[in-house]
C-alpha cells in the first residue's frame, strides 16, 4: 500500500510526496504555506486520481514524458518525475491511480 509522506521545505513550506508500496515516489506536490493546506492536496489527489481526465500528460523539452496531475479547477496537485518512455508514464499513472485513494499520511514534518 502506499503512502503520502508529508515534510517540511527548507523555505518552511510544507509538501507531500505519494509514495508506491516500494517506497518509489510517484508524484509530488508543490509547496504550501500551512499543514492544513497541504492535506487539502492530500485529498484532492485522493479524489482527482480517480479521474483519468484530470492526468496531464506532458513531454519535457528534453523529450522525457511526464505528467502533471489538476484538481477540477485546473490547479496542477501533483507532478511526477521524468519517465524514459511513453509506456513508463503511463504505469506511473495507473500507480497513482491505484494508490491514492487509500494511501495512509506518514507526517513526518
Amino acid at each position: 500500500m502506499g503512502k503520502f509522506v508529508i515534510t517540511k521545505r527548507t523555505n518552511g513550506e510544507f509538501q507531500f510526496n505519494l509514495k508506491a508500496g516500494n517506497g518509489q515516489t510517484i508524484l509530488t506536490s508543490e509547496g504550501y504555506t500551512t499543514k492544513a493546506a497541504c492535506l487539502n492536496g492530500v485529498k484532492s489527489v485522493k479524489i482527482n486520481s480517480q479521474d483519468d481526465n484530470r492526468f496531464d500528460r506532458r513531454e519535457s523539452s528534453n523529450g522525457k514524458p511526464y505528467f502533471n496531475l489538476r484538481a477540477s479547477n485546473g490547479q496542477i496537485i501533483g507532478a511526477s518525475e521524468m519517465y524514459e518512455s511513453v509506456s513508463a508514464r503511463e504505469n506511473g499513472i495507473e500507480s497513482v491511480k491505484k494508490n491514492a485513494p487509500d494511501s495512509i499520511i506518514d507526517d513526518q514534518e
